[in-house]
């Protein structure tokens, strides 16, 4: 996604201000930045469409007081929505696990979020989409919320600096483990990302630009926010499900490309040390799309560059997303 004003959520290292440096006073009345990186943003809830700063839900919605709910993360590119379906799938199927009902049909949905990117006049972006339990009480009951609520949330941003698709990423493991399936699958993609939000801590207080989690058996799960893969004499390897890695979409996607190149592909438990020994090693999430990682716990992972298999599979993507999709303003 290429926008001029598009806010990147992991800037490179920022470096604090000189001590002669002018620091302007903190003012109430001066415009902020939009969080959303579009001027007088539009957001859709409950049929409805509020500019940003008008744009609230209650108090008393069970997704604000106990992460109640399910969501999504869409990217879509000149004009089209990436693997729609499969997103849609996933949030139905989330929905359905922690018994929450859709208030509305997978087409009228569609419309919703089209509708929703339309009112923002983009062609590129992302879209969060959020069904919660509903306004309800203090009381941890669900049937006390009688109406779930949906929002959308259209955004022009990137997860990473361009520079980091083209350098990778460093990583670290970090001591919270993936939440166990027993305790809360990680399949369900809830509002509750505390687990996730811990784990980047982690990565912020060891100044890496992920995390690693493990499960409780000690293998690898996933990252903070990606799907973790491996490449190892020319075999591409991701952890499986059963590990409490996200059956991510772009995931998916990485496995159709490997296919298509000619390469090897297999969902297996992996360890930290697959991942030291590693020829190449890349992430894959929607916000983030496909990017390397150069190293991992100070190890550097092959010659410390982007692998030319990891290359070819970014380059690929690229081109899917270009000429793919479902089109949002036809």
């Amino acid at each position: 996604m290429k926008t001029t004003d598009a806010a990147v959520l992991d800037e490179p290292k920022i470096h604090e201000p000189t001590p002669d440096a002018v620091v302007e006073p903190a003012i109430e009345g001066r415009p902020r930045p939009t969080a959303v990186g579009i001027k007088d943003a539009k957001i859709y809830i409950d049929g409805k469409f509020y500019s940003e700063g008008d744009a609230k839900i209650s108090v008393f919605d069970h997704g604000l007081l106990y992460g109640d709910g399910v969501f999504e993360g869409i990217r879509f590119y000149n004009g089209r929505v990436f693997r729609l379906g499969e997103h849609l799938d996933r949030l139905w199927d989330s929905a359905r696990s922690i018994c929450l009902d859709v208030p509305m049909t997978k087409q009228a949905m569609t419309e919703a979020l089209f509708e929703t990117i339309r009112k923002n006049n983009l062609r590129d972006g992302y879209v969060r989409l959020l069904l919660t339990r509903g306004i309800g009480n203090l009381g941890l009951n669900p049937t006390q919320c009688k109406w779930p609520s949906v929002i959308i949330i259209v955004a022009a941003i990137t997860l990473y600096h361009e520079n980091l698709y083209r350098k990778g990423l460093t990583i670290v493991t970090c001591a919270t483990r993936r939440c166990n399936p027993g305790a809360l699958n990680p399949a369900v993609k809830s509002l509750n990302y505390l687990n996730n939000v811990m784990a980047r801590l982690e990565a912020n207080l060891a100044d890496a630009d992920e995390a690693l989690m493990l499960n409780d058996q000690g293998n690898v799960a996933e990252c903070t926010a990606d799907n973790v893969f491996v490449i190892k004499r020319g075999q591409i390897v991701t952890p499986p499900v059963t590990a409490g890695a996200l059956r991510g979409i772009t995931r998916s996607v990485a496995f159709e490309i490997a296919e298509e190149l000619g390469f090897k592909t297999l969902k297996a438990d992996i360890t930290r040390h697959d991942i030291y020994a590693a020829d190449e090693c890349f992430l894959t999430g929607t916000a983030a799309e496909i990017i390397p990682v150069v190293k991992a716990d100070g190890r550097m992972i092959g010659n410390g560059k982007p692998g030319p298999i990891t290359t070819r599979i970014i380059a690929r993507f690229r081109e899917m997303t270009r000429d793919t999709g479902t089109a949002i303003y036809e």
